[in-house]
């Protein structure tokens, strides 16, 4: 999009955006980064402040990630933009910075560095369906509160329990 019907879109002057941004590509510059700071490094900081047993730290983090998938219309965008050169990198770093933090989870639970980026791995596949169902799919995610927390704790225990 030029960057005139986008300032009307925001409401405002042509002359004001580019009094804000030099062009289009650092308007989606600031944009990502400020999107990277509140839905990753936020979130994060959030989660290792709230809790000290990782068990409930990773409970409060699928609980507010599941949240963000069913609101946040960025980040469905994002992935379906993957290919595009500022997005890019910010969704590749941003999904290992998110892996890398789950992982570290599973490690403080006592799994094996091996074993616990295993499960980061299927607890951000988890997490990536979630967003895609919010979106396309949304009945099919639990609506009432107790069975939100049901699911909840069912996909805690399953990424918890260790194999016999």
């Amino acid at each position: 999009m030029a960057v005139e019907p986008l300032a009307h879109r925001l409401g405002t002057s042509k002359g004001s955006f580019y009094w804000h941004f030099e062009n289009r590509d650092a308007l989606v510059t600031a944009a990502l980064a400020q999107w990277e700071e509140q839905y990753t490094a936020a979130v994060t900081a959030e989660n290792t402040r709230t809790a000290v047993d990782p068990v409930q730290r990773l409970r409060l983090l699928i609980r507010r990630v599941t949240a963000l998938a069913e609101t946040d219309p960025v980040y469905v965008a994002l992935i379906a933009t993957a290919d595009h050169p500022a997005v890019a990198p910010v969704l590749s770093r941003i999904t290992e910075q998110r892996i890398a933090y789950t992982a570290k989870l599973f490690r403080d639970i006592g799994f094996p560095a091996r074993e616990a980026r295993y499960r980061s791995l299927l607890a951000y596949s988890a997490h990536l369906g979630h967003t895609e169902l919010a979106r396309s799919a949304p009945g099919v995610l639990p609506r009432a509160r107790a069975d939100q927390e049901a699911y909840l704790q069912h996909v805690v225990t399953t990424l918890t329990t260790r194999a016999r």
